[in-house]
């Protein structure tokens, strides 16, 4: 089992940035592909960007969802089994709710950015920005 806590949601003004912070604890098998997802009331769960958490050997490490691509950036730390989300330029479409997403390391090979196959999720941290 994988449990995963988000930090760092927040609200700010359009053209600023904001830090998310994904911190996985169990069994790490568990969260070798991980995520973030977001979501807006009425609309379905989008995936933004994934990782290959604790591989950089890998030509397909990272992914991005198009309306990310260029202004949001995944990374890690694998020493403290977190991942991060690096969010810039932000403007109003990006006001959601933010989840963390964990699944097997077979699950970063297929599927992209769709929901199935990541087991694990976190319980959310919502990010408003203001225009």
């Amino acid at each position: 089992q994988a449990l995963l806590v988000e930090f760092g949601g927040g609200s700010v003004q359009a053209g600023e940035s904001l830090r998310l912070s994904c911190r996985a604890s169990g069994d790490p098998a568990t969260h070798r592909c991980m995520a973030w997802f977001r979501q807006v009331p009425g609309k379905e769960r989008e995936g933004i960007a994934r990782i290959l958490f604790s591989d950089r050997t890998s030509d397909d490490r990272t992914m991005y969802a198009d309306s990310v691509k260029g202004r949001f950036t995944i990374s890690e730390d694998y020493a403290k089994n977190t991942i991060y989300l690096q969010m810039n330029s932000l403007n109003p479409e990006d006001t959601a709710v933010y989840y963390c997403a964990a699944g097997r390391y077979e699950r970063c090979f297929v599927g992209g950015l769709q929901k199935a196959g990541f087991e694990h999720w976190g319980q959310g941290t919502q990010v408003t920005v203001a225009s």
